[in-house]
């Protein structure tokens, strides 16, 4: 397979490229029968949206709406269809799911594409734990629609039938990182960033004056920590802290961390879930943070979404979870880049239609 598509349309770079094309169309449709028998409803939620996310690091490409008055409004492509269908569970909703279209501004990698399938789905009434299950059935789904026995990147390997590990962050920070992490957060969710950048100093990672406790937790998991994670078999990475789940709840029993977990295989992260967080009050107190720091560190702010706000009064007690369609497809069929397994990829700026 080529490692790299562009130009997509040439016949014989199509013709590299389309079995692994058709697999992925194998494991959509594997995928929508696995929903369907669980009684989950296919929704499809709008792209266009009055926000496209309020998480710090996340840029979104802006549009203008006008309307019959010739009147210009500023609209997003959405990140994430998570607003929208948080809406539809507070309309009465209980299963759902979409392979949603979405747009990142600023990532563009191997792993990464400016346009991407994201596959979310959600249960009213569930915990997390069940989209653990989902998770560990769904990997098996893909390799067996795909034809594939293990799923593989950059020569690492993952058994995509067996059980996945379940591991917690204070547990992969101690593991591989020598790091006590929960020693640094407290009950009531504050944080020592002196306290972490010492021991990731001490670790051998990189820290500057500037870097915030965020920052710093970011370093270690992605240095030292995710390339550890899905060797053998996949990982389900659990139990964050609070500071690093904008719309998780707490954890019973543990305040100091959330309802979030991760989901790897061969060191690449597939999936990010949530135990829902349903108070809108709380959910305003995070946003508005992360929209301060975004526009300390980007000089940009993205608007609230009110009627998603609004909306979560409603809303029942769910889970929900985002996986990255197209990184699964490429471990299925052992593609190296994410263009691999996308039939049209986006242009590159100065390649005109490539």
């Amino acid at each position: 397979m080529s490692s790299s598509p562009t130009p997509f349309w040439r016949p014989d770079i199509h013709a590299d490229r389309r079995p692994a094309l058709l697999a992925r169309g194998r494991i959509k449709a594997a995928f929508r029968r696995w929903f369907e028998a669980r009684d989950f409803t296919e929704v499809e939620a709008a792209i266009l949206q009055l926000s496209p996310g309020n998480e710090t690091h996340l840029h979104g490409f802006s549009t203008t709406l006008i309307d019959n008055a010739a009147v210009p409004h500023p609209y997003y492509l959405h990140t994430s269809p998570e607003f929208a269908a948080k809406k539809l569970l507070a309309a009465g909703e209980s299963r759902i799911f979409d392979f949603a279209r979405v747009f990142r501004n600023r990532e563009r990698t191997a792993l990464h594409h400016p346009e991407f399938t994201m596959l979310e789905w959600y249960r009213a009434g569930e915990d997390y734990d069940a989209l653990m299950q989902d998770c560990a059935a769904l990997m098996a789904e893909a390799a067996r629609a795909a034809g594939a026995t293990m799923l593989r990147w950059r020569g690492i390997e993952a058994d995509p039938f067996a059980a996945p590990e379940r591991l917690t962050l204070q547990e992969a920070f101690k593991r591989h990182a020598g790091i006590d992490l929960l020693r640094m957060v407290t009950a009531d969710q504050e944080v020592d960033r002196g306290g972490l950048a010492a021991d990731a100093i001490e670790a051998g990672i990189r820290v500057t004056d500037d870097d915030t406790w965020s920052d710093i937790f970011s370093r270690i998991l992605s240095e030292r920590v995710e390339p550890h994670l899905g060797r053998g078999r996949a990982t389900i990475l659990c139990e964050y802290p609070i500071s690093e789940a904008a719309l998780a709840r707490p954890k019973p029993g543990d305040p100091r961390v959330a309802e979030r977990f991760e989901l790897y295989a061969c060191g690449v992260e597939l999936a990010n879930a949530f135990g829902e967080l349903t108070d809108p009050a709380e959910q305003r107190r995070r946003f508005e943070a992360d929209m301060d720091e975004k526009e300390r560190i980007y000089g940009e702010r993205y608007p609230v979404d009110e009627d998603f706000l609004e909306a979560l009064a409603l809303m029942p007690a769910a889970s929900g979870i985002a996986l990255g369609f197209d990184r699964l497809v490429m471990l299925c069929v052992g593609a190296r880049r994410i263009e691999d397994v996308l039939w049209t990829p986006v242009a590159e700026p100065g390649r005109g239609g490539a």
